[in-house]
This record gives C-alpha cells, sequence and structure tokens, in this order.
C-alpha cells in the first residue's frame, strides 16, 4: 500500500529527495506522492521532519 501525505507538510521537499523512485512531487499547498510508482519503501517518512508522510 502506497504512503500519503497528510496536511502537516511544510513543502521542505526532504521526502521527494528521499523518494528513490522519484513518486514525489509538489502540489498545492503540499507535496502529493503518486501511488502508481509508490514502492513503499518508507524513504520518504523516514526524512520528514514532521511526519507527514505515513501508510495509506
Amino acid at each position: 500500500m502506497a504512503y500519503k501525505i497528510s496536511d502537516a507538510c511544510i513543502e521542505c521537499g526532504a521526502c521527494a529527495e528521499a523518494c528513490p523512485v522519484e513518486a514525489i512531487s509538489a502540489g498545492d499547498g503540499k507535496y502529493v506522492i503518486d501511488p502508481d510508482k509508490c514502492i513503499d519503501c518508507g524513504s520518504c517518512a523516514a526524512e520528514c521532519p514532521v511526519g507527514a508522510p505515513e501508510e495509506a
């Protein structure tokens, strides 16, 4: 199951830089994860300073 980014996102970009499959991009007010590209590795969650990426 893919990760999703909650409203806690502060748009720092740490998650996007950590994603090995480039599934994360800037969205409207927060970053978003493409569920078709996400491999559920958790790299984004490990790098996020506010814990915004969470398992969907």
